[in-house]
């Protein structure tokens, strides 16, 4: 997943059970996925109504797929430690957007190799 450069994020409209899926750009530190979305983009008012999410790499050839709940990033050492990570990775700080960086703390993960789905389909409860 560190290598993977678009993810896809699956948020659900609030009072609704239909789901919005939009790809995002996205780090991994300290176990847990952090990406930005505007704040007033269909994500963000999704999550900011239900934080429930699943994340996905985009290789459907080796999935991993992660739910779990996105919480707004607030701890300054914490966000300079995800600005660090993205400058490195897209040449850019998502703090410069002024929107919000949200955390996904896994709860359940899924993987899979197509190729040996029979044998390889994994799933982590965590």
């Amino acid at each position: 997943m560190k290598s993977c450069r678009t993810f896809w994020v699956a948020t659900i409209r609030a009072g609704q059970t239909r789901p919005h899926v939009m790809p995002v750009w996205g780090v991994w530190l300290d176990d847990a996925f952090f990406f930005s979305t505007g704040g007033q983009s269909r994500k963000g008012q999704n999550l900011a109504a239900n934080p429930t999410c699943t994340v996905t790499n985009d290789d459907g050839e080796e999935a991993v797929i992660v739910e779990g709940l996105a919480t707004q990033l607030e701890d300054a050492a914490a966000l300079e430690r995800v600005a660090n990570a993205y400058q490195k990775k897209y040449k850019m700080d998502p703090r410069s957007m002024g929107e919000p960086i949200f955390r996904v703390q896994p709860s359940r993960v899924f993987g899979l190799i197509e190729k040996s789905f029979a044998q390889s389909a994994t799933r982590w409860k965590i």
